[in-house]
This record gives structure tokens, sequence and C-alpha cells, in this order.
């Protein structure tokens, strides 16, 4: 899964995704569900960024709502998520995500990044939804898959990191079942650099440089 990740190098984000960004985007370095965050989609033909709300909301019962914001992608053509995955898939910025081990009686946070900390993508969806009050947002999910080698010391589960060559077909709405199958897949072994942080990070409160800095 992922419940929480990073996203420090805003001023890189315009160029790195060859989108317009409008307004300066904030430096996050404890992003948590719930929380609007800068995301890519394609506006007639064009990529566009929009501040999205993290979490889509589901309906399980008459007056039940629950927040998804991860989409496990083994599920991701079933019938609450097919016009999602196939329709209304966008690019998430982020330069890391945190996950915690469990061991014994406590977790233990890690944060995992690219090497070099670089600027990637992950997977995401979004869809629409009305507020108490009538008024219409976008919400969106992370897409998560099966972890590679190093993740699987962690955690069972990990987001979908799309390789730069990728994202363009990610945004993609003529993509076949099969070819979106495809870019929801484990990465290589060996893809993903990740150390021990402090468990400052577990509360949302804290928010700074100093949660990136491997535990000594």
């Amino acid at each position: 899964m992922c419940g929480r990740y990073t996203l420090y190098d805003t001023d890189d984000v315009e160029k790195r995704f060859n989108v317009v960004v409008k307004k300066p985007i904030q430096p996050n370095y404890n992003v948590a569900p719930t929380q609007t965050m800068p995301v890519i989609r394609i506006v007639d033909g064009k990529r566009e960024l929009e501040m999205m709300h993290w979490g889509i909301p589901r309906m399980l019962g008459k007056d039940l709502v629950k927040e998804i914001f991860n989409t496990r992608s083994d599920k991701a053509f079933g019938s609450f998520w097919k016009k999602q995955v196939t329709q209304q898939r966008i690019l998430i910025p982020a330069n890391a995500f945190y996950e915690w081990k469990k061991d014994k009686s406590s977790k233990i946070p890690f944060l995992i990044e690219l090497p070099d900390a670089e600027l990637y993508a992950f997977a995401g969806i979004w869809n629409s939804w009305k507020d108490k009050d009538g008024k219409e947002f976008n919400a969106y999910s992370i897409m998560t898959t099966e972890p590679n080698g190093e993740m699987k010391k962690i955690h069972d589960r990990m987001p979908v990191i799309l390789h730069k060559e990728d994202e363009e077909l990610w945004l993609d709405d003529n993509l076949s079942d099969e070819q979106i199958a495809e870019l929801l897949l484990t990465p290589e072994d060996n893809y993903l650099t990740m150390f021990e942080v402090s468990t400052d990070v577990n509360s949302v409160r804290n928010n700074n440089k100093k949660l990136l800095q491997p535990l000594t």
C-alpha cells in the first residue's frame, strides 16, 4: 500500500512533467490521505496540472462512505474501478514514499525512493464526487501492486511507480485492458533505495526535511 509520500522538488514539476504550473506548489514532506495534492491528467488533448483530494469516496452502505487511498492492480478491472482505470488515469508526482515494517510490537518507518531521490510519478486514477453541501470535487487514488525483492522485506504491497518512458502511455485514453495491465506490474528488483527514518513521520503534524534523514 502507500499511506504517505513526499513531494518536495516542486520547482521541477513543470519541466519534468511538461505541464504548466500556474500557482506555486508547496513542498510536502509528509503527504497524508485526505490532503490536496497536484496530479496530472489529459484535458482536451493536453496535459493539465490539477489539485485533487487524496482518497476516492465510495458508498459502502446507505449512509457509509469510505475513502479509497490505494487501489489494488489485481482488482483494477472490477465493476467499481473499471471506468476510472480505463478512462480516468493520472500521474501523481512524488519524490519518495513511506512504508512501515511490522516488528513484533512496533512498526518501523522506512523512506523508499529512486536512486538520487529523483522525481517520478505514481500511476493513479481519479473520480468526481459531491460533498455534503453538493459541491463537486475531484479525488484520486494510487494504484498498488505486488512488492519487488527489496520491498518484500518491508511490506506485501507497493505503489505502482511508472518508468518515465511509460508515463505518456499511462495517460493515453486509447489503451486496451491488456496494455493497462502491463503498466501495473511489479518493478524489477534493485529498483529502489530505502532506509529507516524517524517515527516523527507517524504524525502528519511533522512536515519538514528532517523526515528524510536516515535514522542513525
